[in-house]
């Protein structure tokens, strides 16, 4: 849904210096933000560890114990408080609607009696505080954890139901408590549902952590890079890490968050990685050294700190000790222009960004056919084409007279965002559009545009400022396009000043000082090549230009753009809007590169004109973009029809695979298929995983598209051919209700044709012993995600070893480690889907 109101994000500086009255009394929340760039706020610590010590059954729902063991509760926070934190989490991790599911109190009694638990563990401390003669400060903040899903186009769960979940929490919560903590979030898409479900229904302060792997991204593929801009964009109070990785391994996740945030950052490493002894769970990092990590961590910058999986107490009593002195160490980081998509961040500044014009329909007839036939995967292919070639951010402009403007454009977005790691700029004259497409795109987005009349300012910086864009503001207003330098300059100066009255930083506006043709207006191409100097050395902010308008209506229009753009280049020109296909285009951005120093010692441009030839009017091989693309390189002429399985599988071209399959089939066997197109595309993906150059996302693509060919082969299956390989038995064990590891793991074996029988979450080890038994599998596979359930994995291993004939037995999920596996009795550990795919493959024979 779209809000009815959008407000501007209030930044801390301003609650630091522009309070009407400085005599009044603060408010908890003022009073919060105050003192977050002050001294290092210091958090709690582990929750759940510490019920399970005080008798919760693994399995059962921490927030259960709001209502029937209140007392254990407060007892908790209380201890945490008297430790030295300031800051302490309702007991609301999981508390959803999918959650809790089963649970028989509602979430409106949960998070009530969350609330007053820890109101009164706060009251308590404050009383025993005031008897020693101390006045303290105490803050409860609603804390609310991942859904437990995966969002479209991964999952099943949409970007609003995930919102309306969100909602729902703050909505009870909102009038009860002083701040909201968003943790443990791996999805930049889930966590601007979140985020966006606090800030449009409370005006409570807003921090954000997100737990990363120890390849330094999270578990879609997202970099500090990409969450700092993002985060920053759309208005958080403060950013961070948590969970997963212990303070030693988090350290240079969170130096290189503190070399880019201008906000402050929180930091919640867990106690190190967990071991297991029979139903009882350690940690490797002592109180020493998870203290003087924490030390470490405010000297170089943290603002605020705290204790994940595994600390207690103590933990917190001793890292407070070392700090309590400090003072917030203040970092001076300057301001960037960033986009991002939901995994993969550009940064302007350091080179030419290239900006894709192709998903444009005007004068593109193929394109505009599409469009309106509703061929979105001529759409994708284009889109393909484009990153291949070496763009940096796509053009995405889908306005046609008799289209559904917004509609087609957030079909589009979608399905590009599931196949392109690039971020995209969002182009309509219409705010309606703008609004709609920005709330549903993952990552912070490039927005054209904005121009100088007051009218489109009033409708545009709203939506900029509400969801974080960078905009392009257009050098033009009532009076049109002005012929002198001088006067758009003007009207950019007027642009910028507009944005920041709206709390729009500058860093997040590039002008545009459009470029008109040189057939008609052959003097005003030299004063746009004006303007944009002066923009640069006047205003200090990033240019844009559609440098392909210059040529219209005269003959070798690509003499023409080449000259331009080393032209334009050279007045200041960052963002060429172009057709990245153009190869004697993208040589000339590589060779300016070279000659002004942003390509230190030629590396780029030798890697791609290495080869070249003088006059043989090719200019060097495809560019390749700051992102290691994920499609398969393709001719530009080349149809959806014209690529392979393999291909397809490799693109994650969804749509198109299952009529491709069928046409394959009557040439080629299924076997042939498989093992010819099917398996070896996905080895490839496989090989892009393992070493870094795509992430989850495209991941799970690829397995789905597979696995919808393998559907369409199992037709043949029945005639007698060869049936799928397996089965294999799949769980998330007893007490644990998350499944998206599992999921994703089952998804990835049925594409590598796998017959996978999945129990589902929250399995009982007697149902997994009757299931081997019923189905006779190869292989076991048992998933757990909380340190709390490990046990009932132990207890489901040993049953199943009771087991005449037991198969192997596979193990994974977030708190597992080889020595764990080894610890409890499985027969292997798998990192990721991929490491289960592999040694499925070993274990089963075809």
């Amino acid at each position: 849904m779209l809000s009815d109101k959008i407000t501007p994000h209030i930044d801390n500086n301003d609650l630091l210096t522009n309070k009407a009255d400085e005599s009044l009394p603060m408010n908890a929340k003022e009073l919060l933000l105050t003192k977050l760039g002050q001294t290092p706020l210091i958090f709690d610590g582990g929750m759940g560890s510490q019920l399970q010590a005080r008798g919760l059954v693994p399995g059962e729902l921490p927030e259960i114990y709001n209502l029937t063991h209140p007392d254990i509760v407060m007892d908790i926070h209380r201890e945490y408080l008297a430790s030295g934190a300031s800051c302490i989490l309702t007991n609301t991790f999981g508390s959803n609607r999918y959650r809790i599911d089963e649970c028989p109190y509602s979430l409106e009694e949960i998070i009530d009696a969350a609330v007053r638990n820890g109101r009164s563990a706060i009251s308590m401390e404050k009383d025993r505080c005031l008897k020693e003669g101390i006045k303290k400060d105490c803050f409860l903040f609603l804390d609310m954890g991942p859904v437990g899903q995966l969002i479209e186009p991964l999952g099943t769960l949409s970007f609003e139901d995930a919102y309306e979940t969100f909602k729902e929490q703050v909505v009870f919560a909102r009038d009860q408590v002083d701040a909201v903590l968003i943790e443990t979030i791996s999805d930049l898409y889930e966590m601007k549902a979140a985020v966006l479900a606090v800030k449009e229904n409370s005006d409570l302060p807003v921090f954000a952590t997100m737990t990363f792997e120890a390849n330094g991204r999270t578990l879609m593929g997202a970099g500090p890079d990409a969450m700092v801009a993002f985060l920053e964009g759309i208005g958080v109070d403060a950013l961070g890490v948590n969970c997963s990785l212990g303070p030693k391994e988090m350290a240079p996740i969170v130096r290189e968050i503190l070399s880019i945030a201008r906000i402050p950052v929180l930091v919640q490493p867990n106690a190190g990685l967990p071991t297991y002894s029979g139903n009882k769970t350690t940690y490797n990092v002592t109180i020493e050294e998870f203290s003087g990590f924490i030390r470490d961590f405010v000297h170089e910058g943290v603002s605020a700190v705290g204790g994940c999986c595994g600390t207690t107490p103590d933990y917190i009593r001793g890292a407070s000790k070392l700090i309590e002195k400090e003072t917030v160490h203040r970092r001076f980081n300057s301001a960037r222009t960033r986009v991002t998509s939901g995994s993969a961040c550009v940064t302007f500044g350091d080179r030419v960004v290239i900006c894709g014009e192709r998903l444009n329909p005007t004068g593109k007839k193929k394109l505009k056919d599409a469009l309106l036939h509703q061929r979105y995967e001529e759409v994708l292919l284009e889109a393909i084409h484009q990153e291949q070639a070496g763009a940096d951010v796509l053009d995405v402009n889908v306005g046609l007279p008799g289209i559904d403007e917004a509609a087609v454009m957030i079909k589009v977005i979608q399905s590009i965002q599931e196949i392109i790691r690039l971020p995209l700029q969002i182009d309509s004259s219409s705010p309606t559009v703008l609004e709609k497409a920005c709330r549903i795109y993952n990552g912070k987005p490039l927005i054209n545009s904005v121009n100088g009349k007051k009218e489109v300012m009033e409708a545009v910086f709203p939506i900029v400022k509400k969801y974080g864009g960078v905009v392009i503001g257009l050098t033009l207003d009532e009076d049109g396009i002005p012929l002198l330098a001088k006067d758009r300059l003007a009207i950019a100066g007027r642009i910028i000043e507009t944005a920041e009255s709206y709390g729009i930083d500058r860093s997040d506006v590039i002008i545009d000082c459009l470029v008109l043709t040189a057939s008609a207006q052959q003097k005003e191409v030299g004063e746009t090549l004006k303007a944009v100097a002066l923009v640069k050395k006047e205003l200090g902010v990033h240019t844009v230009l559609g440098c392909s308008n210059v040529s219209f209506g005269l003959p070798n229009r690509p003499l023409i753009n080449k000259t331009f753009m080393a032209m334009a280049l050279s007045a200041g020109l960052d963002l060429p809007i172009m057709n990245p296909l153009d190869r004697d285009l993208m040589a000339t951005v590589d060779a300016y590169e070279v000659l002004s120093s942003k390509d230190i010692d030629s590396a780029r441009y030798i890697k791609r004109h290495a080869a070249d030839r003088p006059g043989n009017g090719s200019l060097g091989a495809p560019a390749d973009s700051n992102f290691q693309s994920f499609a398969v390189p393709a001719e530009a002429g080349q149809s959806v029809a014209e690529m392979s399985l393999k291909d397809m599988v490799i693109s994650g071209m969804k749509a198109q695979i299952e009529e491709k399959t069928r046409v394959e089939l009557e040439s080629l066997s299924s076997l042939q298929i498989i093992n010819e197109q099917l398996i070896p595309g996905l080895d490839e993906v496989g090989k892009k995983y393992e070493s870094g150059r795509l992430f989850l996302p495209q991941l799970i693509l690829s397995a789905e598209t597979a696995k919808l060919a393998f559907g369409v082969l199992k037709e043949t299956f029945v005639k007698g051919e060869k049936q799928g390989k397996g089965p294999i038995l799949m769980a998330t064990v007893e007490g644990d209700i998350h499944d998206i590891g599992k999921n994703i793991v089952r998804v990835v074996l049925e594409s590598y044709g796998f017959q996978v029988i999945d129990l589902g979450k929250d399995v009982p080890v007697e149902k997994v012993v009757e299931a081997f038994l019923e189905h006779k599998p190869k292989m076991i596979g048992l998933s757990a995600l909380m340190t709390t359930t490990v046990f009932n994995m132990e207890r489901t291993i040993r049953r199943l070893k009771e087991q005449k004939g037991i198969c192997p037995i596979l193990v994974g999920g977030a708190v597992m480690t080889v020595d764990a596996a080894r610890e409890i009795g499985a027969d292997y550990y798998a990192k990721d889907a991929l490491a289960s795919a592999e040694l499925a493959q070993k274990l089963i024979s075809d």
